[in-house]
């Protein structure tokens, strides 16, 4: 991927926060799924299957060592968006009652925002934003003076996908708890940038879509505190996740089975486990160096160009710029860089609640993994420029 020619110039890959590029010995293990193993988990006797069911349950005990959680509370689901449906679905609806309330950030991207809705709208439940301040950090004062015996849930982001902020989880999780709330985290921009230890964060519920994390896409992991997961019902059925099924009723396995209905994303698991095997041999404090040196280093010749604004000034961001240049739309700042080779996400980001907060219909995002360079800074510094000439700026 990273040698390929766009319009005759050397791609340069800042959209990474979107998907991140696939390692090749990722692409090899899927391969080898498909190539020597293939047959369906948990369901037959025979050697293929149960060679399949082997490594499948060896990636979910890898998956527990990454996130230092234990192997029964991981569930794979099919990304971010299924994990907090599922947490919504299954532990929302079982718990909240009318009055109760649900609160989330002003920067959350619309996967950890609409499920709640969605819920509230079910349950009689209310969400409830939390303001950010104006560096793009979350209101903790903000927080701790609503948070009531009425709220049950505080769901936020682990890193914000437009403004790269961290969000201070084990705060966040403490004050959550001290008024009887889980906290419910999406990690899907955080997982690719920051060790996940969900035992330090204190969280209640993580989740991140592997295809950030440089896996394949429809695969994501769901951490879940074991004591909730065992309490919680199931939100799909189907097979895989029953003890015995009746014409008028069934009963369920424990978790993490009892979510997993159905033939799960088996190639795609394959894949995870080289994902992890490939980010162990990472100096992971050396890459988020790399990053943040990066997002510094672009921050500072972004701010060199007259008319452009940079949004999100939190001292915490990792891994992305977003930008607007005046009197240029994102989108034609977009086209501009492709014409140039280089990729960035322009949009509201699935965020249009942040975008609404920053005053701005749309923003230019430019995000950043370890195989970054400043020569790619470069490239997409130029097509800014070259997008306020055309534009007549």
């Amino acid at each position: 991927m990273l040698a390929r020619q766009i319009r005759g110039a050397p791609l340069a890959y800042l959209d990474n926060a979107a998907t991140g590029l696939t390692p090749q010995a990722v692409i090899d293990e899927m391969a080898r799924y498909y190539r020597e193993v293939t047959a369906n988990v948990a369901r037959g006797v025979h050697t293929a299957s149960q060679e399949a069911t082997t490594r499948f349950e060896a990636v979910r005990e890898q998956t527990a060592a990454f996130l230092n959680s234990s192997v029964d509370e991981v569930v794979f689901t099919p990304g971010t968006t299924a994990g907090i449906n599922l947490v919504a679905q299954s532990y929302g609806r079982s718990v909240l009652r009318p009055g109760d309330e649900i609160l989330v950030s002003e920067m959350e991207h619309h996967s950890n925002l609409v499920p709640w809705q969605l819920i509230a709208e079910g349950t009689g439940a209310r969400v409830r934003g939390i303001p950010i301040t104006g560096a793009g950090d979350l209101d903790l004062a903000w927080l701790e003076r609503h948070l009531t015996d009425r709220t049950k849930v505080v769901a936020v982001c682990h890193v914000s996908n437009v403004l790269g902020t961290v969000v201070p989880i084990a705060q966040v999780s403490r004050l959550a708890h001290a008024m009887g709330a889980v906290c419910v985290v999406d990690g899907a921009q955080a997982a690719p940038h920051l060790t996940v230890d969900v035992r330090a964060l204190g969280c209640d519920f993580y989740v991140l879509s592997v295809h950030k994390l440089f896996g394949p896409t429809g695969l994501g992991v769901l951490w879940g505190r074991r004591a909730l997961l065992e309490r919680m019902p199931p939100w799909m059925g189907g097979g895989g996740m029953i003890a015995k099924v009746e014409i008028e009723r069934s009963t369920f396995l424990p978790a993490p089975a009892r979510f997993e209905a159905g033939t799960p994303p088996i190639a795609e698991v394959f894949g995870l486990g080289a994902v992890i095997d490939y980010l162990r041999g990472w100096d992971r404090s050396a890459a988020e160096r790399h990053e943040r040196e990066l997002v510094h280093y672009a921050t500072e010749r972004l701010e060199a160009i007259p008319g452009v604004v940079i949004h999100g000034r939190s001292r915490t961001k990792v891994g992305l710029v977003t930008f607007t240049v005046d009197g240029v739309h994102p989108h034609d700042v977009g086209t501009a860089l492709d014409a140039g080779g280089v990729a960035v996400r322009a949009g509201h980001h699935c965020a249009q609640p942040l975008m609404a907060r920053l005053g701005v219909p749309a923003t230019v995002r430019a995000s950043f993994a370890p195989y970054n360079t400043r020569d790619e800074v470069d490239a997409l510094i130029a097509g800014v420029e070259r997008a306020r000439q055309v534009f007549g700026q």
